[in-house]
């Protein structure tokens, strides 16, 4: 596998920075919530749980790879792509320490907060978030910190102690039930400029760990909360996702997570089912060898088909591997693969109408000898 060693912050010595990563223009910065003991997995380390042969935590990195800057608030660990790490402090200290020490590490307009249990998040789910977040309205000035309740603990206050939570499960649990009216969107406010957009489950349930938010929203919030209590430590999600002003957009499929056994089942079943399987495959195929790379996996298919049905079955590999390797030396990218590709299955075409019956035509009669009858041609 291709991966990142991490040692100190940006993982093993020469490894790419994520700060340098390609997208740092993206305007946005990932934070994922990694940490934690996954009690209903029996204490197993969840986000290093292979679903398609890839970790759980490589396929959420691989929905935010065009991140200016990802954090992992976890251990460090191999991963398939550059991350910095954080920890909060103490560890095991909640959702809410854990997004504080991860946020520290961020400087865009913009942070994706994601867990590190989501199977089927892709890019295209991260990018209807942001869009959606930087087209509801105009900026407008924070407004003023509610006046801290007298009846809640103060500065000074000791937190909840720590302990070894899995702060993605716990930021669930605390999630509420089905909303009895339809969750706020864009077009019910006009004009309204929202703190963030997470997604919500098929119930309709809140995903605040599957979100968007603004920087500036996140800090401010926290900072009351802090204030109010001494620490964030084993403070609930919940009392940030309160303060904010939230809009939501569904999305059954990217806010399925993984907090059981069961959960893990449903998604290794889900991506070797027919509709899936091929795409899942090439996307842990690229992964593991390191290729950020689109191409239009119909053209290899049909290329490969014309190759083995019009040359011979083995010629398929080969031929698409050698389609590959001329990319490569072309200089990579999409228009490479889609030029080789044209030029092998033309090849493979005229190969096989060679072939055809009527490709060669009858042959011509012998010419007839010549008889006493007929004139001498000399």
């Amino acid at each position: 596998m291709t991966a990142y060693e991490p040692e100190g912050a940006t993982g093993r010595p020469g490894s790419r920075d994520p700060r340098g990563a390609p997208g740092a223009d993206a305007g946005y910065d990932a934070v994922v919530l990694a940490g934690g003991a996954a009690r209903r997995l029996g204490g197993e380390d969840k986000p290093g749980v292979r679903v398609g042969g890839r970790t759980l935590l490589d396929r959420v990195l691989a929905a935010c790879a065009d991140a200016a800057r990802t954090v992992v608030v976890a251990g460090p660990r191999p991963t398939a792509r550059p991350v910095e790490w954080a920890r909060e402090d103490p560890p095991g200290g909640g959702p809410l320490a854990a997004l504080d020490a991860g946020l520290r590490h961020t400087t865009a307009p913009y942070v994706l907060l994601l867990s590190a249990d989501l199977p089927f998040l892709e890019e295209k789910t991260v990018r209807r978030l942001l869009d959606t977040l930087r087209t509801t309205g105009p900026a407008e000035p924070p407004p003023l910190p509610e006046a801290p309740d007298p009846n809640r603990a103060g500065p000074g206050t000791p937190a909840q102690g720590p302990d070894t939570r899995d702060e993605a499960a716990d930021a669930r649990a605390e999630r509420p039930g089905t909303r009895p009216d339809r969750p706020a969107t864009p077009a019910d406010r006009p004009g309204t400029r929202f703190d963030g957009v997470l997604l919500v489950d098929p119930e309709g349930r809140d995903q605040p760990l599957v979100a968007v938010y603004r920087a500036d929203a996140l800090r401010r919030e926290l900072g009351v909360l802090a204030a109010a209590h001494g620490s964030l430590t084993g403070l609930p999600l919940r009392r940030l996702v309160a303060a904010l002003d939230l809009t939501r957009i569904a999305d059954p499929v990217a806010s399925f997570d993984c907090d059981t056994w069961d959960d893990i089942a449903a998604a290794r079943a889900r991506i070797r089912e027919h509709g899936h399987v091929l795409d899942e495959w090439i996307s842990a195929v690229k992964d593991e060898l390191g290729i950020d790379l689109d191409v239009d996996t119909g053209v290899l298919l049909d290329l490969a088909r014309d190759a083995a049905h019009g040359v011979a079955r083995p010629a398929a590999p080969l031929t698409t591997f050698l389609v590959g390797y001329a990319a490569a030396l072309a200089g990579g990218g999409p228009e490479a693969v889609a030029e080789a590709s044209r030029k092998a299955a033309a090849l493979a075409l005229r190969w096989a109408d060679e072939d055809a019956p009527e490709a060669t035509p009858p042959a011509a009669a012998p010419p007839a000898s010549p008889t006493a009858t007929e004139p001498d041609a000399g």
